[in-house]
């Protein structure tokens, strides 16, 4: 599984004006399922996540997960995370995991999230949606397991 992890400020997930999801600080996840891609992963993934320390400490270095700065999680599925840009200049997806399948590793991955201890809030799989966030630091770091 492929996710670009950011640390925000805030962060929310729209459809046609709706608001579907909404975190203050914490991380805004972007997540894909790849082909191949298992249960196993997703669980391995979120726990990576739950665990990264990208948030300061008292003296303002990057030593705190989320769980221990208490933030929340906003996941959103990308299945263009998946692009192959290495010939011509349109973007294959091939390498993504079918919508069955993504949509349940997505599920199951914001699930282990949850049980992880990270209180998580989602998009709508296969939705054309639209994302706000305040990117703190700016921190964002590519994460695949």
């Amino acid at each position: 599984m492929r996710a670009v992890i950011q640390r925000v400020s805030e962060a929310r997930v729209s459809v046609e004006g709706a608001v579907l999801g909404e975190i203050g600080p914490g991380l805004m996840v972007l997540v894909c399922a790849m082909q191949g891609d298992t249960e196993a992963a997703a669980d391995k993934l979120a726990s990576k996540v739950a665990r990264l320390r990208i948030f300061r400490d008292a003296e303002g270095r990057m030593n705190r997960s989320v769980l221990d700065a208490g933030g929340g999680a906003l996941v959103v599925s990308q299945f263009t995370l998946a692009a192959d840009t290495a010939r011509g200049n349109r973007p294959g997806f091939s390498a993504a995991a079918d919508p069955e399948e993504g949509r349940r590793l997505y599920e199951r991955f914001a699930a282990a999230l949850q049980r992880e201890g990270v209180p998580v809030a989602t998009g709508r799989f296969g939705a054309e949606m639209q994302v706000a966030l305040v990117n703190d630091g700016p921190v964002t770091i590519p994460l695949e397991v």
